[in-house]
């Protein structure tokens, strides 16, 4: 069966910006705001996101990458976990954190996410940002920005491309 495209490039493009405006508009400008990224592909986000809200409001936001490997509650069935850094440089007390991630299914990898954040510190408040919302949640978690909803049948892989890994942007959904 063939691959079907969600989003193209342009499209990506399009559903960054609107992120980055509904990030703005809801925290009403930028100030207390820190980036954080999940690896691997939400780093790319955060990255976009800062750069995209610096045009827009003159103001260049901390971002920060999140390794969530050891939080993972599947960790001890994986053969071989490999721990990647955590470089979080900024303060993550009392500040809104906006959390981003590629594609948010389950909620797990979310969960762990928010338990890494809280061992550093005590945000004022946490927000996640995702790309691709897949729904089917294990967990009563869910994005504050979604750039897309698509509820992926089970044979069914999103994935999210992006041009600083992987040559190109697009959103694609695989079907086995």
């Amino acid at each position: 069966m063939k691959n079907k495209v969600l989003l193209d490039k342009k499209a990506v493009e399009r559903t960054v910006t609107r992120m980055t405006h509904e990030i703005l508009e809801k925290n009403q400008g930028c100030a207390s705001l820190s980036l954080i990224g999940i690896r691997t592909r939400g780093i790319y986000l955060a990255n976009r996101l800062q750069k995209k809200i610096e045009v827009i409001e003159k103001t260049t936001l901390p971002v920060g990458i999140l390794d969530i490997t050891m939080y993972r509650d599947d960790i001890s069935t994986l053969k071989s976990p490999v721990i990647k850094k955590t470089d979080i440089p900024f303060d993550v007390n009392d500040g809104t954190i906006i959390l981003i991630d590629d594609v948010m299914h389950t909620g797990r990898t979310t969960r762990a996410a928010i338990d890494a954040i809280m061992d550093l510190g005590r945000p004022r408040k946490i927000q996640l940002a995702v790309l691709v919302d897949r729904g089917d949640r294990e967990l009563p978690i869910h994005p504050d920005y979604a750039g897309i909803r698509y509820e992926a049948n089970p044979e069914e892989e999103v994935l999210v491309r992006l041009h600083e890994v992987d040559g190109k942007d697009e959103v694609v959904i695989v079907r086995s």
